[in-house]
C-alpha cells in the first residue's frame, strides 16, 4: 500500500518531528495535510509549501476536522499534555482510519487513546503507538527536515491482544518508506529503554550545563567534552519536563542506576590512589561506548507475527521492509560480537 500507492496523511502538530514527517511523506509522493494550533506555525508551513519542489508539497488546513477528513493515516505530533485534547477532536470527527503518534513516552498515550478515542468511537479507529528516535535540540517547523528519519530507529508499539497486526504492518510499511528502520516493542519495553538512553541523558545534560554555568572560568573553557555531553540541555524545558515526567516510573529507576554508578566514581576519588581505582570503573563504560552502535547482521525473513516481531525487537533487531503479501518482513539483528575484537 505505502510503497506502491499514494495515500492521504494528516499530521497534527508541526514542530521538528511533525514538520519533518509532513515533509517526508510529501517527498515520498503522498498527499499530506498538516495542522498546528499556532497560527504563526501554520503560516510558516504554508509559505514553505509554496516554495517546496513540485511533487513534494503539502497543504495546511485551518482546523483538525479539515486536516483529518478523508485521511488514511493521522499522525499526532503534539506534546504529551495536548494528546488527550487532540484525540477528542479526532474522535469528534468520527474518524475511522489509522492513528499513530510520535510521543516520546508510550504507556501514557495508550491510556489516553483508550479514554479519548476508543471509548468514544467504539474502537473503530486503529492505533499504533510510535516514536522515531530522531530528535534534535532544535525545535519548530523551521528545523524540520524531510531526511530526518533516514536510517533512524522508529519504534512501533505492538501490544499483544490489543494491536491489530494489520495496522502494525501498515505503519511499518509507511515508516520504512521514509527510510527508517522499524523496531517492534511493547509500550512498557519502550518506556523502560528510552528512560535510559534518552530521558536520563536529558537530565544529566541539564545538570552539567547548569553547574558549569556558575563558574565563569569553566564557562569560557568549555569545549568538546562539554558540548557533546550537554547538547540536549538546549532542548525546550517544557518538552523535556513532559517527556521525563510522563515516564516518571521508568526514569526514576534509570536515574537511580546512574546515580549508583556515579557514587562508585565518587568513592574511587576518595581512594588513596584514585587513578588506578578509577580505571576499572571507566573501562566498563568505555567498552560499552566503543561497541555502539551495534553492527548489523545479514538480512533475514521473519513471519509477520507479533511473537516473532517482539522477539526481534528484544534482541535489538529491526524491520527494513514488509512483504507485499504482508506474511513476512525483512529484518536485521545485530551481528554477534567477536570476543577477539
Amino acid at each position: 500500500m505505502w510503497q506502491s500507492h499514494r495515500v492521504q496523511v494528516a499530521v497534527i502538530g508541526l514542530g521538528l518531528i511533525g514538520g519533518s514527517a509532513l515533509r517526508a511523506f510529501a517527498a515520498a509522493g503522498h498527499r499530506v495535510f498538516g495542522y498546528d494550533a499556532d497560527p504563526a506555525t501554520r503560516a510558516t508551513a504554508r509559505t514553505a509549501a509554496a516554495r517546496a519542489a513540485a511533487g513534494a508539497r503539502w497543504q495546511v488546513a485551518p482546523t483538525v476536522r479539515d486536516t483529518v477528513a478523508d485521511a488514511d493515516l493521522v499522525l499526532l505530533a503534539v506534546p504529551l499534555p495536548a494528546v488527550g485534547q487532540v484525540l477528542d477532536e479526532v474522535a469528534a470527527v468520527g474518524y475511522s482510519g489509522l492513528v499513530t503518534d510520535v510521543t516520546s513516552v508510550k504507556e501514557p498515550v495508550l491510556r489516553l487513546v483508550d479514554r479519548h478515542l476508543h471509548r468514544q468511537h467504539d474502537r473503530t479507529a486503529g492505533f499504533v503507538g510510535g516514536h522515531p528516535m530522531a530528535g534534535r535540540e532544535t525545535s519548530g517547523f523551521t528545523a524540520a527536515d524531510p531526511d530526518l528519519f533516514a536510517g533512524c530507529s522508529w519504534v512501533l508499539c505492538l501490544e499483544p491482544q490489543a494491536t491489530a497486526i494489520s495496522d502494525w504492518l501498515t505503519m511499518a510499511s509507511a515508516v520504512t518508506g521514509l527510510g527508517a528502520r522499524v523496531v517492534p516493542a511493547t509500550a512498557q519495553e519502550h518506556d523502560r529503554a528510552v528512560a535510559a538512553i534518552s530521558h536520563v541523558p536529558h537530565l544529566l545534560a541539564s545538570a552539567l550545563a547548569a553547574t558549569a554555568a556558575t563558574d565563569p572560568l569553566a564557562w569560557s573553557l568549555a569545549a568538546g567534552s562539554f558540548r557533546d555531553g550537554t547538547r540536549v540541555a538546549a532542548s525546550r524545558p517544557e518538552l523535556v519536563a513532559a517527556m521525563c515526567g510522563g515516564n516518571a516510573t521508568a526514569v526514576r529507576a534509570a536515574l537511580d542506576e546512574v546515580l549508583a554508578a556515579l557514587a562508585g566514581a565518587r568513592a574511587a576519588l576518595d581512594a588513596t590512589e584514585p587513578i588506578p581505582t578509577l580505571a576499572p570503573w571507566l573501562t566498563t563504560g568505555s567498552t560499552a561506548r566503543t561497541g555502539w552502535p551495534p553492527q548489523p547482521g545479514k538480512p533475514l525473513e521473519l513471519p509477520a507475527r507479533p511473537d516473532a516481531l517482539l522477539r526481534l525487537g528484544r534482541a535489538g533487531g529491526w524491520v527494513t521492509a514488509v512483504a507485499a503479501d504482508r506474511r513476512t518482513v525483512t529484518a536485521v539483528r545485530p551481528a554477534p560480537v567477536d570476543p577477539a575484537d
